[in-house]
């Protein structure tokens, strides 16, 4: 379970979350939603560590639980690195893989979340994206838009995540691509409990492989619950252009 509580950030003196308040499940796909430039990448680079918030607080579960009772951990403060260490990894907008690195040493970048460090990449993350194991040799800037794509998420489960956020991983993808990628999605929070947090600008995609979801506007969050419940005046007031 990923749990944000009144979480505000300001670049500056511009102000562009306000009290965001959300709960991500284990099991589930929460899809963040909303038009451009309302929040959405800072709330996951928030996430992630790579932004400190102005105040709010973020806990993770944390992999015990005492006297039935469920612990959390609170990474409000925490650094990215240690995020990553209690299984928070981030696949970024635009991907950022490693051009003049292989496929197999960018995969490696991943692993250094891991403790104790290994070189070993995990032959399911082949498995996940059999093209990475064709392809493991050649350097990622090579790729197509859509490999690289799958190189970015893959790099981001070498770690073995509890939480994975990806930040538009349908962008600029082929349909073919998209549609392996919301599989995959699916058999990670089916087969691994994981929690899933994903922005993302293409409905379809949300209402397929989309579990809950959080609309966002002026830094707020202004609607929420299952996809199913995505209805089409949300749409129009929230979504549309």
């Amino acid at each position: 379970m990923l749990t944000i509580e009144d979480l505000s950030f300001s670049y500056g003196t511009i102000q562009t979350l306000h009290g965001v308040s959300a709960t991500m499940s284990p099991g589930r796909v929460t899809c963040v939603i909303g038009r451009n430039g309302v929040g959405k990448t800072t709330l996951m680079k928030l996430i992630m560590g790579t932004l400190r918030s102005d105040a709010g607080t973020i806990r993770i579960d944390d992999h015990v639980c005492l006297a039935n009772r469920e612990l959390s951990v609170n990474l409000t403060n925490r650094p990215a690195s240690q995020r990553a260490r209690q299984g928070v990894a981030l696949v970024p907008q635009g991907r950022q893989i490693f051009p003049k690195l292989s496929v197999a040493d960018n995969l490696r970048v991943g692993l250094e979340a891991i403790r104790p460090r290994t070189r070993h990449v995990p032959q399911e993350i082949y498995d996940l994206f059999p093209i990475l194991w064709d392809n493991r040799l050649r350097p990622g800037g090579n790729l197509s838009g859509g490999m690289q794509q799958q190189l970015a998420i893959a790099r981001a489960l070498v770690s073995n995540p509890r939480v994975l956020l990806l930040d538009e991983p349908t962008e600029g993808i082929q349909p073919n691509i998209i549609q392996q990628i919301g599989e995959v999605l699916g058999n990670l929070v089916a087969e691994r409990n994981m929690t899933v947090v994903l922005v993302e600008q293409y409905l379809d995609f949300v209402k397929e492989f989309g579990h809950d979801f959080y609309i966002m506007n002026r830094g707020r969050v202004t609607a929420g619950g299952e996809t199913s419940e995505l209805t089409q005046e949300l749409i129009s007031t929230y979504l549309s252009v």
